[in-house]
């Protein structure tokens, strides 16, 4: 089998298993106070990108995939990395958020890692959100997803409704949220 047919057959899942431990628990080396995961078609140039741009101007440490990755970097070390040390996951939740695997695998590790998890509901109900079995994820894959998607759901979150809300209400809202939920966080740090 020739090279490029070879690479073609690596699932999502495959690629991140053959990682390895060592590359996992390096981490990454800028720590992030908040992971923002988001269905990039969907949000990446609305909510994701001006929550991240609020925190920015408030002193924050947002992680968001397309601005804070360099080319070159390990796409998958420097995810899990910011995953494992934040200490706050906002998952933007939208109608195409479900099809995505690297979605749902991050939003698995925020929840198997125990972080506070501030859902967004953007153009979408808590209840529209499930994952279709035509997707073909792996048994262990698909009720890892099913179960963070059934916490998440279960979580008071913020619903934003295009066409009856502005982003700069959505935005705002979120941030204060982000940042009361940081600020408390380091509270309890201190004592």
């Amino acid at each position: 089998m020739n090279r490029v047919a070879a690479v073609a057959k690596i699932t999502p899942r495959l690629f991140l298993a053959q990682l390895g431990s060592k590359q996992l628990q390096r981490g990454i080396a800028k720590p992030c106070d908040v992971f923002i995961n988001h269905r990039g078609v969907d949000t990446k140039k609305t909510v994701a990108a001006l929550l991240y741009d609020r925190l920015i101007r408030g002193n924050f440490r947002p992680f968001l995939d397309y601005r804070n990755l360099k080319p070159g970097e390990k796409l998958f070390d420097e995810l899990h990395g910011a995953i494992r040390q934040c200490k706050v996951g906002v998952a933007v939740f939208s109608p195409r958020y479900c099809e995505s695997y690297f979605c749902l695998h991050e939003l698995a590790m925020i929840i198997e890692s125990n972080k506070k998890v501030i859902p967004i509901f953007c153009d979408v109900n808590p209840s529209q959100l499930g994952i279709k079995e035509e997707d073909g994820y792996e048994t262990e894959d698909l009720r890892r997803f099913n179960w963070a998607l059934e916490q998440a759901k279960q979580l008071e979150g913020i619903k934003f409704n295009s066409s009856k809300q502005t982003l700069s209400d959505i935005v705002t809202r979120a941030s204060n949220i982000v940042i009361s939920s940081l600020v408390e966080m380091d509270g309890r740090d201190e004592q």
